[in-house]
């Protein structure tokens, strides 16, 4: 009886000992594993591209929202490895009339900052050579060299660090205090803030003021919120390689 309960005790050890072993290089591979900032750049492109739109929000308060679509899908690859996306947003009624045309390039934060991934906004060299871009066949799109060519003036750039555990986003940021200049309709600068949450929603709110801080365009009681269409991002490539 003593043997067997030598025995026992010493596999129990053992067992225990390899228990051990096997969480501790269990939490050292997540640990290893950590998602880096470049990680975080994919996310948050693959995360911005599909069609969106903002019905529901238009129904609970048309006074205040349109229902817009957006739609944006991958276009070329920097050679820094920044995706460049092409985004276009348009009334609902008009999908292909589009009324804002940008480009956005995302990519890893700088390390002297404390974010996680950033989002900058540019203009369109010309603008009719990308209307209704992302319904387009491959070979019916400007090359990924023309878009390269293409990306203009700088407008805003929002900084986003990961959402903390437990809630319903996965990024969120705006852009640094004070905004960006901008001149339409009275502005001297806009602002912008972004949340992308879980479910491939995301909210936007720019917002542009005067001189006395008067808000001169934008939503004024809160974000947009662009909800995925039933099929999200089906009938485009969200692959970033240049074909």
């Amino acid at each position: 009886m003593e043997s067997d309960s030598n025995g026992w005790s010493r596999a129990r050890g053992l067992i225990l000992k390899t228990l051990l072993l096997i969480g501790g290089a269990l939490l050292l591979k997540r640990l290893t594993k950590s998602t880096t900032r470049r990680d975080h750049a994919k996310i948050l492109a693959r995360s911005l591209s599909g069609e969106k739109f903002s019905q529901e929000q238009a129904s609970r308060n048309p006074d205040s929202y349109f229902n817009i679509r957006t739609l944006t899908c991958p276009a070329t690859e920097m050679a820094d490895g920044s995706k460049v996306l092409y985004s276009e947003q348009a009334f609902w009624r008009t999908p292909h009339k589009p009324f804002r045309q940008r480009f956005y390039m995302v990519k890893p934060c700088p390390k002297d900052l404390k974010c996680d991934v950033e989002v900058g906004t540019y203009a369109i060299r010309d603008m009719d050579e990308y209307k209704n871009f992302c319904d387009r066949a491959r070979d019916q799109r400007p090359l990924p060299e023309e878009v390269i060519d293409d990306v203009a003036e700088h407008l805003t750039t929002i900084h986003l660090k990961r959402c903390e555990r437990g809630k319903r986003c996965l990024y969120e940021g705006s852009t640094p205090p004070g905004g960006f200049p901008n001149s339409w309709n009275g502005a001297t600068h806009c602002t912008s803030e972004l949340s992308v949450l879980k479910n491939n929603e995301i909210h936007t709110w720019d917002r542009g003021y005067d001189d006395d801080g008067n808000q001169v365009w934008g939503a004024k009681e809160g974000p947009y919120e662009f909800k995925p269409a039933p099929v999200s991002a089906s009938s485009f490539n969200l692959n970033f390689a240049p074909s």
